[in-house]
């Protein structure tokens, strides 16, 4: 049996009722069922979550079946295909054209208003754009959790609303890296490059551009980084690095990791580091500039120009990504939690943050054999190892900052910022701008109560900031 060949076909008869070609997932599920896969091997593979491949899977065998009018599934997918002969198909599997109805080796029908004639010149047989993938830089994600409609609203912008620059913000561990290559998997089609770079060591910008122009030129060999630095005048553009002529000419989709290691510490959120001011002018660029290409940040918090640039949905939009709420119980079944009626309380304590909750159920499996209320039974609440992750955050504080989160850390119930409290040494306009930047590095949280808006700290994250920063 010949799995390329069930692949290509596959896409073409996916191509005719949806007018998509299979995505990366839709492909490991075809060829881990033809290998005899479970959906939990499958997931492993591409690096998701057994459920989510199991409803992408569940998805695909009914699109299957109504393009084969067959009732296909998981199990008689190998045997439907073999008894139509699906094996003989070449590219060119639609034969005669009669209409609407499409007669394919004269044994299995498709009805699609897109299907096309190969033997016609002006309407070519389709075939699955090759996109150029460089993800080395990306991080490797062992499971990725529910999250549809995430993945709906950025596939909304990207190819909806054609969006050039989209923020993905979250705290540490909230899965932001994770939905990127999720999001890459379902678009890796619509691209002709894709392209991760982490700024984690904060490359000036000069290198970050000639090192997108060497990929976006054909896949030249990368320079080192000391001749990156270098780039040719005639491939530089007038008004920043990245020339525009390339995202013109190529629809490419750039992913930049860990934008927050570019802004200054210590200082309120969005401020670069000197020497990185160029980064902002870059970004703008990005947004209001005509090309088909789109960037994505993935960031702790919000760049300055963000707020001004998302005037318009074409230019940029921002997604705040957000707790997994009820979905986060698929962690505490695989770590294997006791007490599944405390596991909602978890998960609010937590904000569904996965890498919180996956680092809170392992220390209860640990040191409590999985019993959730003995670890809720201490008079604080345990960090544990979150302290350290915590501690990343915290360390990017402004003193005021530090003030205002002390003080919100100590309120029983969520406050209102109407007036400046009297015992903060700050001035007004000091401490509606540290709230402003709390707000932008996603530590304080927003509650609207009638037409009253509160603020709040998260429970862990006041339980920390009442240790580490009274």
């Amino acid at each position: 049996m010949d799995i390329a060949e069930v692949l290509t076909l596959a896409d073409e008869l996916i191509f005719a009722k949806t007018g998509k070609h299979l995505d990366y997932v839709q492909e490991a599920i075809l060829r881990g069922t033809l290998e005899d896969a479970t959906y939990t091997q499958i997931a492993q593979e591409v690096y998701s979550s057994p459920s989510h491949v199991r409803n992408v899977g569940s998805d695909l065998w009914k699109t299957l079946s109504k393009g084969l009018k067959k009732n296909i599934t998981k199990n008689n997918f190998r045997t439907v295909l073999e008894k139509a002969s699906f094996y003989n198909y070449q590219l060119a599997i639609v034969e005669n054209v009669i209409g609407e109805n499409i007669t394919v080796n004269h044994n299995v029908n498709i009805c699609h208003e897109k299907a096309r004639s190969p033997t016609s010149p002006q309407n070519p047989q389709p075939t699955a754009k090759q996109p150029r993938i460089d993800l080395d830089d990306a991080p490797e994600i062992s499971t990725f959790y529910d999250r549809t409609s995430e993945l709906t609203t950025l596939k909304q912008w990207i190819l909806g609303d054609r969006t050039r620059l989209i923020s993905i913000l979250g705290l540490s561990g909230s899965g932001k890296s994770a939905i990127a290559l999720q999001l890459i998997q379902h678009l890796q089609y619509e691209f002709d490059c894709i392209i991760w770079r982490s700024l984690r060591n904060a490359p000036p910008l000069q290198t970050l551009e000639t090192d997108l122009i060497q990929f976006c030129r054909g896949g030249a060999p990368v320079p080192a980084p000391e001749e990156r630095a270098i780039a040719a005048p005639e491939e530089r553009a007038t008004t920043g690095g990245l020339p525009l002529q390339y995202l013109r000419s190529h629809r490419c989709l750039i992913v930049l990791d860990d934008v927050q290691t570019i802004f200054s510490s210590q200082q309120l959120a969005g401020n670069y580091k000197p020497g990185y001011e160029n980064y902002g002018t870059f970004f703008k660029q990005i947004a209001e500039s005509c090309h088909n290409s789109c960037i994505v940040l993935i960031s702790w918090e919000k760049p300055r120009e963000i707020a001004a640039l998302e005037s318009h949905p074409k230019n940029c939009q921002t997604l705040q990504l957000n707790g997994l709420g009820e979905a986060a119980r698929e962690i505490f079944t695989e770590k294997g939690l006791l007490e599944s009626e405390n596991w909602s309380k978890l998960i609010d304590i937590y904000r569904g943050n996965p890498l919180w909750l996956n680092t809170v159920a392992a220390a209860i499996q640990d040191l409590f054999s999985g019993n959730i209320s003995e670890f809720l039974s201490y008079d604080s609440l345990v960090l544990g190892d979150l302290e350290y992750l915590l501690h990343q955050h915290s360390q990017r504080l402004s003193d005021s900052e530090k003030q205002v989160m002390s003080w919100l850390a100590n309120q029983i119930k969520a406050v209102e910022i109407s007036k400046k409290p009297a015992l903060l040494e700050l001035s007004p306009s000091e401490f509606l701008k540290a709230v402003e930047s709390l707000r932008r590095r996603l530590l304080i949280e927003k509650v609207q109560k009638g037409d009253r808006t509160l603020f709040q700290l998260q429970p862990a994250i006041a339980e920390y900031v009442k240790t580490n920063i009274q």
